[in-house]
C-alpha cells in the first residue's frame, strides 16, 4: 500500500438543496464492490454521525437552512479527523454536499494549530455566500465564507434572525487566509460571489484559461501561489466536471466544465504534494444520476488513481 490512509465518509445532506447527496459515499462503495475491487476493505473506513433526519422537518432557518444539525456533523467529523491525525494517515473524505468543507477546514485548523493552509477548491460554484446573502440558503454554497469567517454585510440582501446569526458565528473559523485559496473551474456565480471574488483577489483558473495556458503552466502557478502554506487540503465538487463526460448524478451539474482527464491529472498533482492534509470528494448523488451509477463509478477511478500517486 502506498501512504498511510483512511477513509471518512460524511453521509450528511444537510447543506443541499435536492436529496440524495447523502447517499453518494455508499453509490461509491457499490460501484467498488461491483468492479470487484478490495479498496474499502484495504483501508479503514470511518463514517461522521448524520443528522438528515432533520430534512424530514421544514428548517425554521430561511437563511441557512439545518444549521442546527451541522455543528454536531462537525463535531463528529473533527472526531474521526483527531483519529487521522493520532494515527497519522491521511483522510481521504469522500462527503455528502459541500457544506461538509467547512467542518473539515475548522478540523484541520484546530488539529494543526497556526500551520498556514493552502485550499485547492475544484468546483463549478465559488461556494462563498453567507446567510446575509444568500439566494437560496442552503449552506453548501458557504463553505468558503465560513473557513474566511466572513460575513459580507456590505453586500447583505437578507436579514437574519438572531438564532441563524449565533448558529452561523458558531460554525465560522478563520482557517484559511484569501491568498491561500485557489478556484478551479467555477462557472456558476451570482453577482455577490463575483464581487467578492474581485475585492478578495480570489484566483480562479477558469476551464478556458486551463486549456489556452496549458494544465501543467497552470498547475506550476497554483504550487507557486501556495508555496508558503505548510499544509495543502484539495476539495473536489464533482460538478466541476462537464456532466456530458460523466452522468448528471450531481445537485447542481453545469455544462462546459472540465472533461474528466483534465480533473484527473489536477488531483493526482496534487496528491504527489508531501503537504497534503486531506483530500476532500463531494456531491455524488445516485438519485439523480440518469446512467445509474456513473458518476459514482468515475469517482471511484479518480480515488483509485489519486491513491496510486499519493506520496
Amino acid at each position: 500500500m502506498p501512504r498511510n490512509l483512511q477513509f471518512i465518509f460524511n453521509p450528511s445532506e444537510l447543506g443541499a438543496g435536492t436529496r440524495g447527496a447523502s447517499l453518494g459515499p455508499e453509490a461509491i462503495r457499490a460501484a467498488a464492490r461491483s468492479k470487484g475491487s478490495t479498496l474499502f476493505a484495504d483501508y479503514p473506513v470511518q463514517i461522521v454521525d448524520q443528522y438528515n433526519d432533520l430534512l424530514d422537518h421544514k428548517s425554521p432557518f430561511v437563511f441557512a437552512k439545518n444549521i442546527d444539525g451541522l455543528r454536531s456533523v462537525f463535531d463528529s467529523l473533527e472526531e474521526k479527523m483527531q483519529n487521522c491525525f493520532t494515527h497519522k494517515a491521511l483522510p481521504l473524505l469522500i462527503s455528502g454536499d459541500h457544506s461538509a468543507a467547512a467542518g473539515t477546514l475548522a478540523a484541520l485548523h484546530k488539529l494543526y494549530g497556526q500551520k498556514r493552509i493552502g485550499v485547492i477548491w475544484i468546483d463549478a460554484h465559488a461556494d462563498i455566500h453567507s446567510p446575509y446573502t444568500t439566494p437560496s440558503g442552503n449552506i453548501h454554497g458557504m463553505p468558503i465564507a465560513a473557513a474566511l469567517g466572513l460575513d459580507h454585510l456590505h453586500l447583505a440582501k437578507n436579514m437574519p434572525d438572531s438564532a441563524t446569526v449565533g448558529h452561523w458565528n458558531d460554525l465560522k473559523c478563520r482557517a484559511i487566509l484569501p491568498q491561500d485559496l485557489v478556484y478551479i473551474g467555477v462557472r456558476d456565480t451570482e453577482v455577490e460571489e463575483e464581487l467578492l471574488m474581485t475585492e478578495l483577489q480570489l484566483k480562479n483558473y477558469t476551464v478556458a484559461e486551463l486549456r489556452h495556458k496549458g494544465l501543467s503552466v497552470c498547475l506550476a502557478e497554483m504550487s507557486s501561489q501556495l508555496k508558503a502554506c505548510d499544509i495543502i487540503y484539495v476539495s473536489f465538487d464533482v460538478d466541476s466536471i462537464d456532466p456530458v463526460e460523466t452522468s448528471f448524478g450531481t445537485g447542481t451539474p453545469v455544462a462546459d466544465g472540465l472533461h474528466f482527464v483534465e480533473a484527473n491529472e489536477i488531483l493526482t498533482y496534487f496528491s504527489k504534494d508531501p503537504r497534503l492534509c486531506a483530500l476532500e470528494i463531494v456531491e455524488v448523488n445516485p438519485c439523480l444520476d440518469d446512467e445509474k451509477n456513473k458518476m459514482a463509478e468515475r469517482t471511484l477511478d479518480l480515488i483509485e488513481n489519486i491513491i496510486t500517486q499519493l506520496s
